[in-house]
Parts: structure tokens; C-alpha cells; sequence
């Protein structure tokens, strides 16, 4: 009676040293709605830190966020998907971005000059997501990313803990529940 007893305070430990895989298990938990289409990894996947830029040449790499989630989103504006799913994202972020927190959209490849995603993001009303270019898809590529949409969840130590093909209604109550469960927040009403 006991050896099921210690098993469970064992688990409890070793989740407990090892946040992100703690927070994988979570996550695997409240998959609803949209969340049903993020794949958790059993154990965090390492990211590469492929250099990517914003408008103004700076480079920035993943570790630019680490020690908080982020929730890292691949798209196009060739991409209808990805243009559906980005005012969610937007609504995300102005929810709940901030020190535990961050919706980090990167648009990948060639055909996405600057004038047309500012073009975009304001038909859209979006103004809280950052504009960040991976021009070559170098760091799409090192990511496995071989469709868009594509968002992957970025534990605080920097590794991914779980991702997301296609769109998804990144404000519904299911994927609210998941960002407030992660930092430990409560959605607002």
C-alpha cells in the first residue's frame, strides 16, 4: 500500500524540479475547443537560436523572452489562416502579455514586405503583437515548421513544450484557460 503512495510523491517531485515538464503535463490536461490540435511533447524539445529581426534590422533570438511562456507564432500575409487567426493572438497578448507572458509573431519567408504586414495589422486593428521577420525562414526551418499557421508553446526555460498547426481561436475560453493556468493568472470576464 505504500510503494503507490510513494510513486505518486516521487512523480510529484520530479515534476515539481522540472517546471516545463510539469507544465507540459498541464497543458495535456486542458486541450479543449481548439486546444485539442496542440501536440504536448511528453518531454521540452530544445529551440534553436536562429537569429530573426524586426522592421528596424535589430536581431533577436527565442532567448530574448526566456523566463516567461510565450506562445511563438509562425504566419504569412499570403496565408489566409494565419491572417484569421491574428487578431486571437492580438486579443492574447493585450490580455495577458506582459512579465509571465508573450504572444511573439514571425512571419516567415520572402513575401512578407514590411509595408504590407503594417498594411495588414491595421485593417486588422492588431496593435499589440510585435512585427518580427524570419526573411529566409531560417529559423521556420530549424523549428520543423513546414506549414502556417504554426504556433508553439515556449516554456520560461526556454524550451518548447508543445505545438499548434493550423489556425485556432487563440482568445476562446479553452486556449484563455490554458495561458491563465500556465502563469497562474485568471482570465478576465
Amino acid at each position: 500500500m505504500l510503494r503507490p503512495f510513494l510513486a505518486v510523491i516521487y512523480t510529484a517531485f520530479a515534476l515539481g524540479a522540472n517546471p516545463a515538464v510539469a507544465d507540459s503535463a498541464v497543458l495535456a490536461g486542458l486541450r479543449e475547443g481548439d486546444m485539442r490540435k496542440l501536440a504536448v511533447h511528453a518531454r521540452p524539445v530544445e529551440v534553436p537560436q536562429t537569429a530573426f529581426f524586426d522592421p528596424g534590422g535589430k536581431t533577436h533570438r527565442l532567448a530574448d523572452w526566456q523566463g516567461r511562456h510565450v506562445l511563438v507564432n509562425f504566419w504569412a500575409t499570403w496565408c489566409a489562416p494565419c491572417r484569421h487567426e491574428m487578431p486571437s493572438l492580438d486579443r492574447l497578448e493585450a490580455e495577458f502579455g506582459g512579465p509571465d507572458f508573450a504572444v511573439v509573431t514571425i512571419a516567415t519567408g520572402r513575401r512578407n514586405a514590411l509595408p504590407a504586414i503594417e498594411k495588414f495589422f491595421a485593417d486588422a486593428g492588431v496593435s499589440h503583437l510585435p512585427i518580427l521577420l524570419d526573411p529566409r525562414s531560417a529559423l521556420a526551418r530549424e523549428m520543423g515548421v513546414l506549414a502556417l499557421p504554426v504556433s508553439v508553446l515556449i516554456a520560461p526555460d526556454g524550451r518548447e513544450m508543445g505545438r499548434l498547426t493550423g489556425d485556432a481561436d487563440w482568445h476562446a475560453e479553452a486556449a484563455r484557460k490554458l495561458v491563465a493556468t500556465l502563469i497562474g493568472a485568471q482570465p478576465a470576464q
